[in-house]
């Protein structure tokens, strides 16, 4: 087993130490490495810098209701809507120039003060093309189309987890740390 001066990249004893923000330390030619793949500690997962997904361009809109959401009576909720127009695949995507067709999503938040801050994580998260990609759709075995990219939405008003709604008592923080391991929190 190596000892605590060893690059648990390469192995081998630290040549030119590079410490992250997080305290874990690397061969800095090493990390280098890793980070032109994922700006990201390969101990913990810890983002230094900016991750950027391969979501197509479309956009994010967001209406407020008086309607409440199941477990949350003491407040109105968000609708959030995704619009993307067909298009073709960029160098990022499975199939190069390809067409993909379009779509559009609507997700539900409770607006309240975490409602709010999980809306605000999205933007970001969308922002850095994260939330979507195109690929081969889980629903529909459908290959080149756009699908959600592991940061999960409540598509439905009601009906529970088991219909992508409410109630779901944590899944405003299950999708916070969802959001955190694509590297999108609230520090900045």
């Amino acid at each position: 087993m190596g000892n605590a001066e060893d690059c648990s990249i390469c192995l081998d004893q630290i040549k030119a130490k590079k410490t992250l923000k997080c305290r874990h330390s690397f061969c800095s030619k090493c990390i280098e490495s890793v980070f032109r793949l994922k700006p990201a500690c390969p101990i913990c997962n810890t983002f230094h810098g900016v991750y950027t997904g391969t979501q197509p361009a479309g956009t994010m809109s967001v209406t407020r209701s008086f309607q409440s959401l199941p477990g949350y009576r003491h407040c109105g909720s968000i609708a959030i809507d995704y619009v993307f127009a067909s298009g073709v695949q960029g160098p990022e995507h499975p199939n190069p120039g390809k067409q993909y067709r379009g779509t559009a999503r609507t997700a539900y938040l409770p607006d309240c003060a975490e409602g709010e801050k999980v809306l605000k994580l999205l933007q970001k998260a969308f922002d850095q093309r994260l939330i979507f990609t195109i690929g081969r759709s889980a629903t529909t075995g459908l290959n080149n189309v756009i699908t959600w990219n592991d940061i999960h939405h409540k598509t439905s008003r009601s009906g529970g987890p088991q219909c992508f709604g409410f109630p779901d008592p944590t899944y405003l923080s299950r999708v916070q740390e969802e959001l955190r391991l694509k590297g999108v929190t609230d520090e900045d």
